[in-house]
C-alpha cells in the first residue's frame, strides 16, 4: 500500500498539470456580496502551502526560466493576476524531494536547485512578489502592495540527518521545514507510515531545538500523532500544519484529531485546512482510498511511468472524487475553531499540488468565497481576518521572536491575530 501512496502521489501530481487552473466554478456559485469584497481587501490573506515550484520542476529544463507569472498559467492553479483577485498577501511556497532521493544522495542538491528555482522566479517578478525572511518583509512589502513569497521544506528527509543542512536551507532562505512527507524519517514518525520511533527520536527533539533557534516554522501536516504532540512539547514556538484538516469530519491519517487540536491550542500554533477534496468530508475519504488502491493496482500492470499515468488518467476520468464545496472548507475551520480556539485555524490551500478540489476554490483567484461563507455563518470581522492570514502572521512573528531571545521562551497562546 505504501508503493500504492507513492504511485498515486506521482500520478496525481502530473493530472494536477493536466487538469489544473480552471475559473472559479459556476455550479452552486456563491453569491458574493460588498460587505465580503471589502472585508477581502481591507485583510491579509496568508496561504500555508502552495506547490507551484513542484510543477514547476517538472519542466525539461527543471527551470522555470521560460515562465511569465504575469500572463495567465491555464495548467496551473497560481499566477500573479489570479494571487491579485485572490487578495493573497503570501504564500508559503514548498520543495519537495523524495525519499528515493536520500537514497541516491541527490536529496540536498535537488532542494537547493529548488530552493534557487524559486528565488529566481521572485527577481523576474520583482514587480509583484517579493522573497520574505522576517515579519518585517511581509509587513513592508504588504506596504509596497506585493504579494511576500516565503519558501518552506517539505519532508525533513531533505535535511539527510544533518543539522548543517538544516542551517544551510535557512541561510537559502528558507523560513520552514515539515519534520516529515509521507515516509517515516530516521529521526520522526509520519502519519501514513510505520512508526519507528514512537514520534520523535533524540535526533530530532535536537531538529526542533536548532529551528527554534534558527527562526524556522515547524510544520506538521504529514506527521504522526505522536510526532505531533512530542514537537508541540519540546517546541518554545508555535507550530503550524500547513496544510491539513479535521479528522472528526474527514477520517484520514493526513487529518488531525481533537487531542492534536487541543495541544495546538496550548502550543499556540495554527492548524491551516487543505483544500484537498479527498480530505474534506467522510465520503471522499472513502473515495480516495480507493483511487490509491486502484493506483497501486495499475501501477503494477504497466512497465513505464508514462503508461501507468496515462491509464491513471483514464481510470480517474471515469471515477471522480464525490463533490466538495467552499462549505466543506469552512466546515473544517469551524470545527477547528470551536475545539482549539479561533486563535488557531488558517488556510493552506495545497494549490498546485492536488487535482481535485471543490467547487469555487479552484484556484488562487478564489478565497474570497471563504470570507462569504464566513459572513454567512455569523463570524465576526476579526475571526474572519484571524483565518484568512492574521494567524499565521503572528505565528510566524512569534517563532521569530523566540529565536531573537536567545534562549527557550515560554509560550503564549495569543489572544488575537493581525489584521
Amino acid at each position: 500500500m505504501k508503493q500504492g501512496w507513492r504511485s498515486v502521489r506521482s500520478g496525481f501530481a502530473v493530472l494536477g498539470v493536466v487538469c489544473g487552473a480552471i475559473v472559479c466554478s459556476a455550479a452552486e456559485p456563491t453569491k458574493m456580496t460588498d460587505e465580503a469584497l471589502t472585508l477581502h481587501r481591507q485583510s491579509f490573506v496568508f496561504d500555508g502551502h502552495n506547490n507551484l515550484a513542484m510543477q514547476l520542476r517538472k519542466r525539461a529544463d527543471l527551470t522555470a526560466d521560460s515562465v511569465d507569472l504575469n500572463a495567465p498559467q491555464s495548467k496551473l492553479h497560481t499566477d500573479i493576476p489570479r494571487l491579485r483577485r485572490g487578495g493573497v498577501g503570501a504564500e508559503f511556497f514548498a520543495t519537495y524531494v523524495s525519499a528515493e532521493s536520500v537514497k541516491k544522495g541527490t536529496a540536498v542538491r535537488e532542494t537547493l536547485e529548488q530552493i534557487d528555482q524559486i528565488a529566481r522566479l521572485v527577481r523576474r517578478h520583482a514587480d509583484a512578489v517579493e522573497w520574505a525572511g522576517s515579519t518585517a518583509d511581509l509587513d513592508r512589502n504588504h506596504k509596497a502592495e506585493k504579494i511576500s513569497a516565503l519558501i518552506s521544506i517539505e519532508g525533513g528527509n531533505a535535511i539527510e540527518n544533518s543539522l548543517v543542512v538544516l542551517r544551510t536551507y535557512y541561510q537559502a532562505g528558507a523560513r520552514g521545514l515539515a519534520l516529515t512527507h509521507d515516509d517515516t524519517t530516521d529521526w520522526a514518525d509520519a502519519a501514513l507510515d510505520k512508526a519507528k520511533h514512537k514520534g520523535l527520536s533524540k535526533f530530532g527533539e535536537q531538529v526542533v531545538a536548532e529551528m527554534n533557534r534558527l527562526g524556522m516554522v515547524i510544520d506538521l501536516s504529514h506527521a504522526s500523532e505522536e510526532t505531533s504532540l512530542d514537537a508541540m512539547t519540546i517546541s518554545h514556538a508555535p507550530v503550524i500544519f500547513s496544510h491539513t484538516g479535521a479528522h472528526k469530519l474527514a477520517p484520514h491519517p493526513r487529518n488531525v484529531s481533537d487531542a492534536v487540536l487541543k495541544a495546538v491550542a496550548k502550543n499556540g500554533g495554527v492548524v491551516m485546512v487543505n483544500f484537498y477534496s479527498g480530505f474534506l468530508t467522510a465520503e471522499t475519504v472513502k473515495a480516495y482510498e480507493q483511487r490509491t488502491k486502484a493506483a497501486a493496482d495499475l501501477r503494477k500492470s504497466f512497465k513505464t511511468d508514462e503508461q501507468f499515468q496515462v491509464a491513471l488518467v483514464a481510470w480517474l476520468k471515469e471515477h471522480p472524487l464525490p463533490t466538495t464545496g467552499v462549505k466543506d472548507v469552512v466546515d473544517h475551520i469551524d470545527h477547528i475553531g470551536k475545539v482549539a480556539g479561533f486563535d488557531h485555524v488558517g488556510l493552506g490551500s495545497n494549490f498546485d499540488g492536488v487535482v481535485s478540489l471543490p467547487q469555487n476554490l479552484e484556484d488562487v483567484s478564489c478565497f474570497p468565497h471563504l470570507t462569504q461563507e464566513m459572513l454567512n455563518r455569523g463570524y465576526s470581522r476579526e475571526q474572519i481576518q484571524k483565518v484568512l492570514g492574521g494567524n499565521a502572521r503572528r505565528v510566524f512573528r512569534e517563532v521569530e521572536a523566540v529565536a531573537k531571545s536567545g534562549a527557550p521562551a515560554e509560550r503564549q497562546t495569543a489572544a488575537s491575530g493581525d489584521e
